[in-house]
């Protein structure tokens, strides 16, 4: 009798294709496929020998149960039901006190960490969030600021080009309030802002804005690369010692398996050094006294592991954690198991990744009853299908032939995506259209304006001929004020100066000029 516990790839049900049901043999007993139903078909080749398959009624590998007696595949080894046990049966102390191991069949395994993949949130207008909102309006309040404070000092500065043009023979940039603004916005581009103000008070003010423009974009530039780099990272922990000093992932184990046994051990190891050490601490004698510590000097971990782990409950099976960690999209729940079927599932399913090291490292072993002759034959055996390498032909077959070519290449070396940065593309567009629209309303006013100046042209009246009215030869008459240059001669113009009509009275001291329509009658 033989007794194999099903695990994928170890041993599983063979499905018909079609129906998806178990099949059987002739003698209407069921069919098993994958690597042990693989590896002890070749051993009764060579041994030559028959076996009929079965598996354990309860407890799966086993468990030593309080009365001594163990219950699973090496409790069934124990009490005779079954000869040989073939699986991913792990060489521990505990089990080798009760039954026979043969030499190794598989390359050392151990314990490691499996976690779904992270979903990479992506946002087209990521680079907005690399500053939260205040700051972006504290940029723009500095923006508006400065451009106000630029316009107001170019106003009343006297040494500016605007209040001080025989300084500056050449043509200088006028700093309205409108060019002000454009100003300070155009500094935060590598075409800088242009030509800065003349006075000092305006570059004093401009040379503190540009060391703020410098410093904002030095910053804004490392945490959009921060913040694509973090993008990109695929697990939110990397070993078991950062599994176990976070919260939000939960994590579970096989029950009774070898590596709930593992941490229960672990965890009873801490307890035993801890005792030891509160013993040499508080009963040191004078010559340990000087060694002693206040402080416990080993980090306590796997205390804490198991009970996190009984806090989320142990699972009855690995396909039962595997499917807990593929139903967490977040990355929040991680299964600890055998890192042999780790690696297998990994490959079969692209939404799971390994997560840190292999530990714990055991090899795999066909177990046997305590005493019997099979021990020496197998063993025999195995190292000659060793030598005909047929154990890295299987290993090959199950975790190398797999289905991982179907995953799509994810490099972690890949460039940044469109849907990062999309956001940069459809503010250029939004400006584009902004573009246009203003352009439309350029032409609009432009059109409007000139159509309007046309307008008054066509309704201005014509002249009429100078024997009109006083009043109306009033209207078409123009007068303008000279500015004041010597008051003697003015004096003398002002008494010789040309009126029109009785009524009309010159000031002392200024003089005026009478402008006729072209082409008309002058006095």
């Amino acid at each position: 009798m033989l007794t194999c516990f099903q695990a994928v790839p170890w041993t599983l049900p063979k499905l018909h294709p079609d129906t998806g049901e178990q099949l059987v043999n002739e003698e209407g007993q069921p069919l098993y496929e994958g690597y042990c139903i693989d590896l002890i078909e070749k051993l009764s080749e060579a041994m030559n020998f028959e076996y009929e398959i079965v598996t354990p009624k309860v407890g799966g590998f086993g468990k030593k149960l309080p009365n001594g007696t163990w219950d699973g595949v090496v409790g069934d080894l124990m009490v005779g039901e079954t000869d040989i046990a073939v699986g991913a049966l792990t060489m521990t102390a505990e089990r080798e006190e009760v039954i026979d191991f043969v030499a190794p069949y598989f390359e050392q395994t151990g314990i490691l960490i499996v976690i779904r993949k992270p979903i990479r949130k992506t946002s087209l207008f990521k680079f907005m969030t690399v500053l939260r909102t205040e700051v972006w309006l504290s940029i723009v309040a500095a923006l508006v600021l400065t451009g106000f404070m630029i316009w107001l000092l170019e106003k009343y500065s006297p040494y500016s080009a605007r209040n001080n043009p025989d300084a500056y023979p050449y043509p200088c940039r006028e700093f309205t309030l409108k060019e002000s603004f454009w100003f300070a916005l155009t500094s935060f581009t590598p075409q800088g802002g242009g030509e800065a103000p003349k006075a000092l008070s305006g570059r004093t003010l401009v040379a503190a804005y540009w060391l703020f423009v410098v410093l904002m974009l030095a910053t804004f530039t490392a945490n959009l690369a921060a913040f694509l780099t973090v993008e990109r990272m695929q697990t939110p922990v990397s070993s078991l010692e950062q599994l176990a000093r976070q919260s939000r992932i939960n994590y579970t184990v096989v029950e009774s398996s070898s590596v709930h046994q593992y941490f229960i051990n672990m965890k009873f190891a801490e307890d035993t050094l801890y005792r030891v050490w509160k013993e040499i601490t508080l009963n040191a004698t004078s010559d340990q006294a000087q060694y002693r510590v206040w402080d416990y000097p080993i980090r306590e971990q796997y205390g804490h592991i198991l009970l996190a782990i009984n806090a989320s409950g142990p699972v009855p099976d690995a396909k039962t954690g595997f499917q807990q960690v593929n139903e967490h999209a977040d990355a929040d729940f991680a299964f600890i198991h055998d890192s042999a079927e780790i690696k297998y599932e990994v490959t079969r399913n692209c939404n799971l990744t390994e997560v840190g090291e292999v530990f714990a490292e055991q090899p795999y072993a066909i177990a046997v009853q305590q005493g019997s002759r099979l021990q020496e034959d197998i063993s025999r055996a195995l190292l000659e299908l060793q030598k005909e390498r047929f154990l890295e032909q299987m290993a090959s077959k199950y975790w190398n032939e797999t289905a991982r070519q179907a995953c799509p290449d994810a490099d972690e070396s890949e460039g940044i995506t469109l849907e990062s940065l999309g956001g940069v593309f459809i503010a250029t567009l939004f400006g584009l259209g902004l573009a246009m629209i203003t352009l439309a309303w350029e032409v609009l006013y432009y059109k409007r304006k000139e159509k309007t100046k046309i307008h008054t042209l066509d309704v201005k009246p014509k002249p009429k001929p100078f024997a009109q009215t006083k009043k109306n030869l009033e209207k078409l008459t123009g007068v303008v004020k000279l500015r004041k240059r010597d008051v003697a001669k003015t004096a003398k113009l002002g008494k010789d100066t040309v009126t029109i009509g009785d009524t009309f009275k010159p000031a002392k001291g200024v003089s005026y000029i009478s402008v006729f329509p072209k082409n008309e009658y002058r006095p």
